[in-house]
């Protein structure tokens, strides 16, 4: 599993969203949206364009990969 730095949390509360709204706006739980935030749940393509289009966000601002 690649290693990511997530920035998640602080472009959610920037949000106004709780785990738990970001979660019902992108279709997931709010258990994943935690797991994400702490870099524990490697996102689909398609989960981390919608978390980054919700939250006004480029995914590369969102995710930052280490090698």
């Amino acid at each position: 599993m690649a290693e990511y730095i997530s920035n998640i949390r602080e472009y959610r509360i920037k949000a106004n969203l709780t785990q738990e709204e970001l979660a019902e706006k992108v279709g997931v739980r709010r258990e994943t949206i935690g797991r994400l935030e702490n870099g524990k749940y490697n996102p689909s393509l398609k989960l981390a364009h919608d978390i980054a289009k919700t939250l006004n966000a480029k995914i590369e601002d969102l995710f930052i990969f280490e090698d």
